[in-house]
């Protein structure tokens, strides 16, 4: 199967462009949410280089942003880049889990593999497994309460795209293939 960025960026657009007055950008070297203001009439979900993955990390955090986080840049999130010690790539993980496991949704409706990504290359090395098996905790919690509203749009928009079967079971992550990954290997 081809996987290629424009058509996320037209699956998105469609979806949310009039709705949330939100498109998805390609973007430089780093991603960034910028919501709407003087220099730009619609909200940015800007990821980087033109990556898949990126576009799909970043959509899987804009479908988890609340109203009032979506006002504001990066959704207001705490931030320390790769070198992060124990407590902050603990802190870290904490807050990737929720938007890792919506990510892993959108690959398995596209029936592409998911990289899960602890992004610490430079800093404290943590039990990468063990935070994979949090986030597929995640995913069983979502499988039985349901996705978020917006997740759920784009799974759904993803699927009828690349012919996935709906809805998602434990079995369409089975087929999905994972791996953890460091922040070198996130984007490609």
């Amino acid at each position: 199967m081809t996987y290629q960025y424009q058509d996320l960026i037209t699956l998105f657009n469609r979806c949310f462009s009039e709705s949330f007055n939100t498109r998805l950008i390609k973007g430089g070297d780093e991603p960034i949410y910028t919501p709407a203001g003087n220099d730009c009439t619609y909200h940015q979900v800007v990821f980087a280089h033109g990556y898949y993955a990126s576009a799909f990390h970043e959509i899987a955090h804009w479908c988890h942003a609340g109203e009032k986080r979506r006002l504001l840049e990066d959704y207001g999130y705490w931030y320390e880049p790769d070198g992060r010690n124990e407590q902050q790539q603990a802190q870290f993980e904490q807050v990737e889990i929720i938007p890792q496991a919506i990510e892993w949704a959108f690959n398995a409706a596209a029936q592409k593999e998911f990289n899960v990504s602890s992004d610490n290359l430079d800093g404290f090395q943590a039990d990468t497994e063990k935070f994979k098996a949090k986030v597929f905790q995640q995913v069983e919690v979502f499988l039985e309460q349901g996705f978020p509203p917006r997740a759920t749009q784009f799974i759904n928009a993803l699927a009828a795209f690349y012919n996935t079967p709906l809805p998602l079971t434990l079995d369409s992550f089975s087929k999905t293939k994972t791996k953890t990954i460091n922040k070198e290997e996130q984007y490609v």
